[in-house]
């Protein structure tokens, strides 16, 4: 009876989980029924607007029956071009807006005529790392997909281009990528991924330091140190003081970088970034240890005020000025290094007080002692000061900044800095009031974003997504160890596009699984493109360590940058902490070299031979081309303009292809191998070309008529060469005939507009016929050479008689 009973509970059981969902969901739609409105409607009577509310509003403008056509016609009267950067991070509702404003594009004529319009979409998918903010890498494939379409309806060509060079990084950088992500292993990034360095000579290295073990057991510390301060024995701080000690060691022996220009220098503090994936322990204590060694580092790239000492002991003294009663903001002031005193000195003065603690310390304060003075100053300028003014009159009145350094070290500055700034701007908004500016601070986590882009000489450390767009000689990736995927997201978009509150992983019905399972996907193909991001800001030189455990399966940054790097034949190398890899590539010179002092050059006469321009040579004699001997090579009617050029060129190319390859082939494997084709061919054919190319070459060489053409004796693309007037002729002849009496070359045209005579043929393709002819007559003497063209548009072998080409080569002067 229970068995039976477990097996019901069992069958109910994802019914049941589906129920709860569900119910838990329709909560999370009532409450945003009641609440969006009512937060749409508290917007709309202060005026804001953020972000997002200017995409959709844009959107909408461009979408409201009402006016969007009236916009959309004053726009097609002003828009010439649309240039989109940085594509791979463009949100859905952005790619909408965008698609809106190119309607008219292919929409046919526009509001006005003879304006080539056109649209620019520059991107990388292999870089797209702000799914947070939005982003859609695969919004980027399915926008190129529907503009290819919409430009083919207005026979417009969309010219897919690739750059495979990279201006930045060396050759052993790149071969480090590459290698790092092989083919079967670019989920999230591109799979035709390939890359060349075009700086081919610039030196480059990687190093794979050794793994710092975890620590095993958390170091408890001396009694007296803060409880969230991490031991000398922790794996992150052991980690962070040999990336500060090797940084120093590399400026004091005079490691050289090479310069982009030609010659070497010597590294200094500016040449060095330091990535981390996220914010954590390690990031501080690289920070800290940075400086505990004397090197010149540009501090956190992102200041969360609130956090910074400095500014948590300045603003208890401000809270102390705004309300002398608060004793707990006075205690903290006391014992900041704003006055230094100790905890003995405290508790002596708090403890046996009978009123607040300012009325005690007021009446015990001991003579030679600055505390009162100091603070009774500032008590009397507090209601009249603007905050700026009094933070300013703290720090360099009364000597603040200097005893702040002093005790917390050069990090306190920017904190210092920071709330100054925060200071100034709440004054271009509010009263400038001491109480409103604290209630203002602690309203929010203020958070400072600094621009590290131009931090001169000195160390950069940051996050990964701060580094886009930058980057350095010498990259090191210390936080490259095992780390969790942590879906934070509280809400997934279910396959009908319908949003559901997450619930616990066990208590999760399977429609929440499988959005579960599609989110911790992208999640992991997001951090492989974080990690491709951080390799490629490197230059020249590439350090890879990590401190703690790595992932079981490889899959942590570590793993995955060593067994790349193991790929490319790397050294072992003692680093002096430890047995690592070095791969290097181009000239890296052992013997290292100080910064000498800069002499001005001596001036030197120089000889005159220097100062004029060399003697050009005469250039050799240029084969001549059949294709190439002038003349026009289209009948009226066919497309003249550029842009229809190419695409007339390009489909010349692709079925030139066919018709090469598919004769010999057996029809069963025809489809695959045109496929093929057109997707290698140089430009690649579109998706929705390639059946009617394919079908348009079988139709060919199912044609009774055209049987000897592509019978299994022709050849192929057939190189000649031979004397022709004054120079010499090489070219490629597409089909040739060859029996024991008789020579027949046919040429493959793809014109749209097909002459109906022999004598029509345009002029440029009698000569390139008679130049054939007049090879093959010299190659086999004896046999009858006949010219044909094959006109594929219509199917129609049209033999073209030799004295047609032998006088459009006489008019060319080449008889």
């Amino acid at each position: 009876i229970l068995e039976d009973l477990m097996i019901r509970v069992e069958t109910a059981r994802p019914r049941r989980l589906a129920l709860d969902a569900a119910e838990r969901t329709l909560a999370l739609h009532r409450f945003a029924e009641a609440f969006l409105p009512a937060y749409a409607a508290r917007k709309q009577l202060q005026g804001w607007l953020d972000f997002d509310d200017l995409i959709l509003k844009a959107r909408d403008l461009l979408t409201d029956p009402g006016v969007a056509q009236w916009v959309l016609f004053r726009l097609d009267g002003g828009l010439d071009h649309i240039l989109v950067d940085e594509a791979q991070d463009t949100s859905p509702v952005q790619w909408q807006v965008i698609e809106l404003l190119a309607q008219e594009f292919t929409a046919g004529e526009g509001a006005r005529s003879g304006v080539d319009r056109t649209i620019f979409v520059v991107g990388d998918k292999k870089q797209s790392i702000y799914s947070f903010q939005g982003a859609d890498p695969e919004g980027f494939d399915r926008m190129r997909a529907l503009f290819r379409d919409r430009l083919e309806n207005v026979d417009r060509g969309l010219l897919n281009l690739t750059l495979e060079y990279s201006f930045r990084s060396s050759e052993a950088i790149l071969g480090a990528v590459d290698r790092t992500f092989p083919e079967g292993a670019r989920a999230g990034l591109d799979r035709e991924m390939r890359h060349r360095a075009f700086h081919a000579d610039l030196p480059g290295r990687v190093d794979i330091w050794p793994v710092v073990e975890d620590s095993e057991a958390a170091d408890p510390g001396h009694w007296a140190d803060p409880v969230d301060m991490l031991g000398a024995s922790h794996h992150s701080v052991r980690l962070a003081r040999q990336v500060a000690s090797e940084i120093r060691a590399m400026i004091d022996r005079g490691e050289t970088i090479a310069v982009k220009g030609g010659g070497r220098r010597t590294i200094h503090e500016g040449d060095i970034l330091i990535l981390v994936q996220s914010r954590t322990d390690l990031f501080h204590e690289i920070i800290r240890a940075c400086k505990a060694e004397r090197l010149e580092v540009a501090g956190a790239d992102r200041l969360k005020i609130g956090g910074e000492l400095a500014v948590r002991d300045l603003t208890a003294l401000l809270s102390f000025l705004a309300l002398p009663e608060d004793d707990l903001s006075l205690a903290s002031a006391l014992r900041s290094p704003l006055f230094g005193w100790s905890e003995d000195a405290l508790f002596r003065l708090a403890a046996p007080r009978k009123g607040y603690l300012w009325q005690a310390l007021r009446h015990a304060d001991r003579a030679g002692t600055e505390t009162v003075p100091m603070l009774q100053a500032l008590l009397d300028e507090a209601d009249f000061l603007r905050p700026y003014d009094l933070l300013e009159r703290i720090l360099t009145r009364h000597d603040g900044r200097r005893r702040l350094v002093a005790r917390l070290g050069q990090e306190a500055e920017d904190g210092i800095d920071a709330l100054l700034t925060q200071a100034l701007a709440y004054e271009t908004t509010e009263v400038p009031s001491l109480t409103g500016f604290l209630a203002w601070l602690s309203s929010g986590e203020v958070e400072i974003k600094r621009q590290l882009d131009a931090a001169g000489r000195r160390i950069r450390v940051m996050t990964v997504h701060g580094a886009k767009g930058l980057e350095a000689p010498v990259v090191i990736l210390p936080h490259s160890a095992q780390r969790t995927v942590t879906i934070r997201d509280q809400i997934y978009t279910l396959e009908d596009g319908m949003p559901a509150w997450k619930t616990g992983s066990d208590a999760r019905p399977e429609a929440l699984a499988a959005a579960h399972a599609a989110r911790v996907q992208r999640e992991e193909e997001e951090r492989s493109r974080l990690l491709y991001v951080a390799m490629t800001r490197a230059e020249q030189w590439l350090i890879v360590a990590a401190a703690g455990k790595l992932a079981k399966d490889g899959s942590d940054w570590y793993s995955r940058i060593r067994r790349g790097t193991e790929a490319l034949g790397p050294v072992p190398r003692d680093f002096g902490f430890g047995e690592g890899l070095r791969y290097e590539r181009g000239l890296w010179p052992e013997d290292r070299v100080l910064a000498a002092p800069e002499t001005a050059p001596p001036d030197t006469a120089l000889p005159d031979w220097a100062l004029r321009d060399a003697p050009r040579p005469d250039r050799p004699p240029q084969p001549l081309s059949p294709s190439d001997l002038g003349g026009a090579k289209a009948l009226p009617g066919d497309p003249l303009a550029p842009a229809e050029a190419e695409d007339v060129r390009a489909r010349g190319t692709w079925m030139h292809l066919l018709l090469e390859h598919l004769p010999g082939t057996d029809p069963a494997d025809r489809p695959a191998l045109a496929r093929a084709l057109l997707t290698a061919a140089d430009p690649p054919a579109p998706e929705a070309a390639i059946p009617a190319l394919a079908a348009e070459a079988e139709a060919l060489m199912a044609r009774p008529d055209l049987a000897p053409v592509f019978a299994p004796g022709s050849l192929a693309e057939v190189p000649l060469t031979a004397a022709l007037g004054q120079g010499r002729l090489s070219g490629t002849v597409d089909r040739l005939i060859v029996s024991p009496t008789r020579i027949t070359a046919v040429d493959f045209k793809t014109n749209a507009v097909v002459p109906d005579r022999p004598e029509d043929t345009p002029e440029g393709i009698l000569r390139q016929l008679g130049a054939y002819a007049m090879a093959l007559a010299q190659i086999y003497p004896g046999h009858e050479i006949d010219t044909a063209i094959l006109w594929t548009r219509t199917g129609a072998l049209m033999t073209i008689p030799r004295e047609l080409g032998h006088a459009a080569l006489a008019r060319a002067g080449l008889a």
